[in-house]
């Protein structure tokens, strides 16, 4: 593990402690429970962004036809940070 320091609010810390005390479990096990929720949480969301501002893109600007259905593959991939 690595160790790091952080600041927390006064409310932040005595609501930690509370919950540390009524599960048996330190503070910092907490946090790192809460920082992987986080990440869990914003790796799903920041692909669904990604798709979102691709789905959003999609028509909006003009080119000829043949263009778009050429070059399908690598606009999605650079929508979706693929290239």
């Amino acid at each position: 593990m690595i160790r790091t320091q952080i600041q927390l609010t006064e409310n932040q810390a005595a609501r930690l402690r509370a919950i540390a005390m009524e599960r048996h479990q330190p503070v910092a096990e907490l946090i790192r429970i809460s920082i992987d929720s986080f990440l869990e949480n914003e790796a799903v969301h920041g692909r669904e962004s990604k798709r979102a501002r691709a789905k959003s893109a999609a028509g909006r600007f003009a080119s000829p036809p043949a263009v778009v259905s050429d070059e399908h593959d690598r606009y999605l991939a650079e929508a979706f940070g693929r290239q």
